[in-house]
């Protein structure tokens, strides 16, 4: 029950990312930034693709993936269609690593703990994933809202 809900929930707020990537009215504003608005849509975008496949990819599928966190920050001008491109394979990734779990994985300690506060399970792992996934969306939305002009 809690992976069919996990995967659920994460594969909506991915598809919410693409949603509001194909919504920019201009590329270029996918990577602009302004004033107190430091990271643009498209590294936020990039970074939860990182994020994703290493911790949820990597970490509980062994993808192999193997992040460059720094470029998750430091690229621009990604074309529109390869963060999409990203996105859906995340949406692969995450479906398939949480598909391989059984109970008694998700009980386990998450092997990457030093992203972790007091809970060190992979249940709480991918709660944690699912939340920090919903707050960089919401940073999304709003500079679509705000910059794409």
């Amino acid at each position: 029950m809690l992976k069919e809900s996990l995967k659920k929930l994460l594969t909506r707020d991915l598809n919410k990312v693409k949603f509001e990537i194909e919504q920019y009215q201009n590329d270029r504003n996918i990577w602009r930034v302004e004033n107190s608005v430091s990271n643009s849509a498209g590294n936020l975008c990039l970074h939860l693709v990182g994020n994703l496949k290493t911790f949820i990819g990597a970490e509980l599928g062994k993808t192999g993936y193997i992040r460059n966190r720094d470029l998750e920050f430091s690229l621009k001008d990604v074309p529109r269609s390869e963060l999409i491109k990203q996105l859906d394979e995340t949406i692969q990734v995450v479906i398939d690593s949480i598909d391989q779990l059984n109970q008694e994985d998700l009980e386990k300690d998450y092997p990457e703990v030093k992203v972790l506060e007091d809970d060190r399970s992979v249940k709480y792992m991918l709660i944690y994933l699912s939340s920090h996934l919903a707050y960089h969306l919401g940073q999304i939305n709003y500079h679509r809202r705000l910059l794409d002009i």
